[in-house]
């Protein structure tokens, strides 16, 4: 598998022998196959899969030839099966996660392997930075499985219906078009609320002259998308339509900066001055975008803080606002694939001002 060549390639670089995996999405990651309570060790030249009877038959018909699968259980604890596999592979320098295993975990497991592990986290968000082609594959899926519910959604959004209601309906409808959950708890708010850019759905009522933001995202083959429309009801002011337009603006400007090898500060000042010039600077708190992928937030992000080039095949969410409160929120936010000169946009989904 050219993960595990990655991941073996980092490896050497670090001067380690292997490396122990319990976080359940870098499993997914380096075995094609995510699980609880159980571990991947990949070493020099062998992989293995660890996981107990619950997991066993499927590991068993996911994983490719290249890995080992082996159970635990019935008196054989999951770290004998990692020492043995240790002792097979003659591995002495050992890695892990340490900011996925808590620290009273990370001690334990060296005790019980009776080695000293060697943090290696890092090379984890460095090799999912940038996506291969099966993991943007997924991606498309996921994406267009969100777009799917939101043609759904639309079609039911009139004055009355709750915020809790069109949240509900978000992951309803994700879930019927074949998602396998959400990549986070749908954010759907409305008149004043949408001035929280993380706004929490309530019982609140949609009112004719509202702007209703939707901010969700499902999981197809373990991948997550996210996207972010808002939408008017009834009608618009013209302040509303004013600062829609600049949400816009400044979104198209950020994608027409985001490009491989381009920083994250570059794509996101490029949207921030389209926002700031509007006078609006003060009203965009939050960055630009952020990496997706196994987890809805990996790194690296388009934000200010961030100095150094985006990577090829980095996928981004691109998702000014502008946030007033007490009055109302706008933010449109759609998902990039990072290229040599550009950026692929694969969110499909219109986003001209929709006034239901």
């Amino acid at each position: 598998m050219e993960r595990l060549a990655k991941i073996r390639g980092g490896l050497i670089d670090l001067g380690l022998d292997a490396v122990l995996i319990t976080d359940e999405l870098n499993q997914r990651y380096a075995a094609g196959f995510a699980f609880t309570d159980g571990a991947v060790l990949v070493t020099l030249d062998r992989a293995f899969l660890l996981t107990d009877s619950r997991y066993i038959e499927a590991a068993q018909k996911s994983v490719s030839g290249d890995i080992t699968v082996r159970m635990f259980g019935a008196g054989k604890r999951l770290s004998q099966l990692v020492r043995e596999a240790m002792t097979e592979c003659g591995v002495k320098m050992l890695g892990a996660e340490e900011f996925s295993l808590s620290h009273g975990a990370y001690l334990n497991w060296q005790r019980v392997l009776g080695v000293e592990l060697h943090p290696c986290q890092s090379l984890f968000y460095r090799l999912r930075a940038s996506k291969d082609e099966s993991e943007i594959r997924s991606m498309r899926r996921a994406q267009a499985i969100a777009e799917q519910a939101l043609d759904d959604v639309l079609g039911i959004i009139r004055p009355g219906i709750t915020e809790r209601d069109i949240a509900a309906e978000i992951s309803y409808r994700m879930l019927k078009h074949g998602g396998e959950g959400n990549s986070f708890d749908p954010i759907a708010v409305t008149g004043a609320n949408s001035s929280m850019p993380h706004g929490v759905p309530s019982d609140a009522v949609v009112c004719e002259g509202d702007f209703i933001t939707m901010d969700f995202g499902c999981i197809k083959d373990g991948y997550c998308s996210d996207m972010t429309r808002t939408v008017a009801v009834g009608y618009a002011t013209d302040e509303m339509k004013n600062v829609y337009d600049i949400v816009l603006r400044a979104q198209l400007a950020g994608i027409a900066k985001a490009a491989a090898g381009v920083t994250g500060a570059e794509i996101d000042g490029a949207a921030r001055k389209v926002i700031s010039n509007a006078g609006y600077g003060e009203y965009f708190g939050h960055s630009f975008g952020h990496s997706l992928g196994l987890y809805i937030h990996e790194s690296p992000s388009a934000s200010p803080s961030v100095k150094t080039p985006m990577p090829e095949g980095a996928v981004i969410s691109a998702e000014p606002g502008i946030y007033l409160p007490g009055k109302f929120g706008v933010r449109i936010e759609d998902v990039l694939i990072l290229r040599e000169g550009g950026c692929e946009v694969i969110t499909k989904a219109a986003k001209q001002l929709l006034i239901l």
